[in-house]
Parts: structure tokens; C-alpha cells; sequence
């Protein structure tokens, strides 16, 4: 079942996300991301967070959708996260998580490795996408796709193969480190042991 959560950031206008989103199957929305589907023509699946920006008219219309989760040390993705998990949906298509504020954009982003070791999460822009790999791992690009990398442990070594600027056990002190990158065929390759490496590729 294709399955897409979609925050209350910036609603995506790329056609690569509203493909998704018109595809998929089921539609779980972080609270007021609901008002925003609906705006669209769309309809959610589940509405689930603390529902203080949900208005009292999606609230009656969509009771039987509700998810109610009043945790305030947990932000509204990582409950939408946990309730695919607890219903054995082990993949999703993150959209409408960046724009907006750049905290958010910022945490949700990092989020991506913590939800990895559960659940199979791609998080789609209006640019690209986010991917988190605790392997290595060869993918698909085109000449001139622009890759970016990110690490959440600076003291991981990374080599790449397939990219404009070689990587050579680099280790990605800084986040802007592994930024900028350019796919020169029609695949790369990132090779690396016990960690993980966010890659960021443009559509």
C-alpha cells in the first residue's frame, strides 16, 4: 500500500510529490496538513497529532479519522512515523515536511535517520528527495544530477565512486562537507561501515 504522511510545512507544487500524493492509497496527515489536502481536493486517511490546528469543521467531518496524540515532547511527523510502524506499514513517502520554518525543515531532516532504523522513509521535496542508508549503496542518476550527502556522525568515513568530486574515506566534519556533488553517469556508488549517510538527490 503506497502510503504517504504529509506535514504541515510548505504544500508541494513539484509535479515528482503530487504524483505521489495523487497516488497514494492512503494519506496519514500531521494535523493542519489536513486543511491544506483538503484545500486541494484531496482527502486524508488519518488525521493524527495534537489536532490544535485542525478546525472544528474537518474535526466533525473526519471524527472517525482522528488520531488524538496530546505528547508534546514529540513532534507531529515522528507520531505519524509511529502510527505506520504500529500498523505494520514499512515504507512511506515524507512530503510537506520543509518550507516555512527552517528549524523545522532542519529537524525533520534528521529525524529521517532516527525513523531509518524502523521504517523505510523517502522524504520528497519541491527540489529532491532525502534518502537515509545505513549500507552502502549504488543508485540510479543522471550526468549531472546534483547529489548532496550528509552525515550524522562526523567521524564516518565515506568513499564514493560515480560523482564529480571523489570522496576518499572522507569523513564529513561539517554539514556542508558532503554538499554540491554531481553525478557524471548514469549511477554512483557510496561506500561506507557502520553508520549512516543521508544523500539528498535533486529531481
Amino acid at each position: 500500500m503506497k502510503t504517504v504522511i504529509l506535514a504541515n510545512g510548505n504544500f508541494p507544487d513539484h509535479e515528482v510529490p503530487l504524483t505521489c500524493l495523487r497516488e497514494a492509497e492512503l494519506i496519514v496527515c500531521c494535523d493542519g496538513a489536513a486543511e491544506k489536502l483538503v484545500a486541494h481536493g484531496l482527502d486524508p486517511g488519518v488525521i493524527i497529532g495534537d489536532l490544535d490546528s485542525v478546525s472544528e469543521t474537518l474535526k466533525r467531518r473526519y471524527e472517525s479519522i482522528l488520531f488524538h496524540d496530546p505528547d508534546q515532547e514529540t513532534n507531529d511527523l515522528t507520531k505519524a512515523v509511529r502510527w505506520c510502524i504500529s500498523r505494520d506499514i514499512m515504507e512511506v513517502f515524507i512530503l510537506g515536511a520543509t518550507g516555512i520554518r527552517e528549524d523545522h525543515t532542519l529537524g525533520n531532516i534528521s529525524l529521517l535517520a532516527d525513523y531509518s532504523r524502523d521504517i523505510n522513509a523517502t522524504m520528497l521535496t519541491d527540489t529532491g528527495s532525502f534518502r537515509v542508508f545505513d549500507h552502502s549503496v549504488t543508485l540510479d542518476s543522471v550526468p549531472g544530477q546534483q547529489i548532496s550527502l550528509f552525515s550524522p556522525d562526523p567521524s564516518l568515513a565515506i568513499t564514493s565512486s560515480g560523482l564529480r568530486y571523489p570522496l576518499q574515506n572522507l569523513r564529513l566534519a561539517s554539514w556542508w562537507c558532503g554538499t554540491l556533488n554531481e553525478a557524471i553517469g548514469n549511477s554512483f556508488r557510496i561506500e561506507f561501515e557502520n553508520g549512516q549517510v543521508i544523500i539528498f538527490m535533486e529531481y
